[in-house]
């Protein structure tokens, strides 16, 4: 049922809003160290340096606002980049941006060792730009030009050389391998708040520029003739979106790897619940976005209980059917 008055939307967006304060709790109360609810409120509110505060404090709050900001920050760029291109398989995973952020980062381990945040930081943007310059140039040559076929075949391509440079980096480099394999499979575990600090005005500046493109993107997702008819640079509005796109796509993997399919699978979801209206499908895909990977971040703590499994293969596994579904409905359609 797609909610389609403005008193419903704000009523769905507050109780998605109370849902996530929920995961968020949630996410601070459940793991491998028994906690209980009331232990998370006496870590906030009468912290007194026991194990169980510690670990609330220091793991798991930070662990549960990089699923937020990643998980939003990812649903938001795949709402940019299916309305930019009209391509309802478009995200930063299937389009090469994410595999462009993660190879330029192990480079920059493997070539120029860096290990802080605020380095891996710039490694990620300038990766997740070159691949989305990459793609976008590709799937351009020809005379129909940028067509969603295209872009979806010239993603794949991209991804899958990147995937292949990062492989070779790790073969020819244990020491790498051993640093960032965990990583590579996207995961939250083991971020602190000084991980997120560099990345956090990123962030910021990236959902708060996307939040402000809603009535643009409603003109330019019905076309791009229709969009220039009614006086829109579509130019600079590409431009404008792509570097968004980077700053969150670049943003989410620099503090958690390559986390795959959930700028595929929220905007769907979304457009299903509030329409296509961009000036909700931003803030609900942010909100969305946030609570899916929460939820996939509490389930990995007890898949393989007590080893946890990476957050990126539990947004798989709900992905890669949601995908296997799309592509199907495409080629029917075709």
């Amino acid at each position: 049922m797609i909610l389609r008055n403005t008193l419903s939307r704000v009523i769905g967006f507050l109780f998605s809003l109370l849902i996530l304060a929920g995961l968020f709790l949630a996410s601070n109360v459940y793991g491998y160290t028994n906690t209980s609810w009331t232990s998370v409120f006496h870590a906030y509110m009468a912290f007194d340096g026991s194990n169980e505060h510690i670990i609330i404090r220091e793991l798991r709050l930070p662990r549960a606002l990089v699923a937020v900001l990643v998980g939003s920050a990812l649903a938001i760029s795949g709402a940019l980049m299916q309305a930019l291109t009209r391509n309802p398989m478009a995200s930063p995973g299937i389009l090469g941006v994410n595999s462009g952020a993660g190879f330029f980062i192990v480079a920059g381990v493997a070539l120029l060792s860096i290990s802080a945040q605020s380095e891996m930081i710039w490694f990620s943007f300038a990766g997740a730009a070159v691949a989305a310059i990459f793609v976008y140039l590709i799937s351009s040559v020809g005379r129909e030009g940028l067509t969603p076929l295209k872009l979806t075949l010239a993603g794949a391509t991209i991804a899958a050389l990147f995937a292949s440079f990062t492989a070779s980096v790790l073969v020819t480099d244990e020491s790498t391998l051993d640093s960032v394999l965990f990583w590579l499979a996207g995961s939250v575990d083991g971020r602190k708040i000084e991980h997120i600090r560099p990345v956090l005005p990123f962030f910021v500046i990236g959902l708060g520029s996307a939040l402000l493109l809603g009535k643009a993107m409603n003109v330019i997702s019905v076309g791009e003739d229709v969009a220039k008819g009614l006086g829109q640079n579509t130019f600079r509005l590409k431009m404008i979106s792509l570097l968004i796109v980077v700053l969150l796509a670049g943003g989410s993997v620099s503090i958690a790897g390559p986390i795959g399919f959930v700028g595929l699978v929220i905007p769907h979801i979304v457009r299903g619940v509030v329409g296509r209206d961009y000036r909700w499908v931003i803030p609900y895909c942010g909100l969305f976005g946030a609570i899916l990977l929460v939820t996939a971040d509490i389930s990995a703590r007890f898949v393989a209980f007590p080893k946890e499994v990476p957050v990126g293969v539990m947004t798989a596994i709900v992905g890669a059917p949601f995908f296997i579904y799309l592509a199907r409905k495409e080629l029917l359609k075709s």
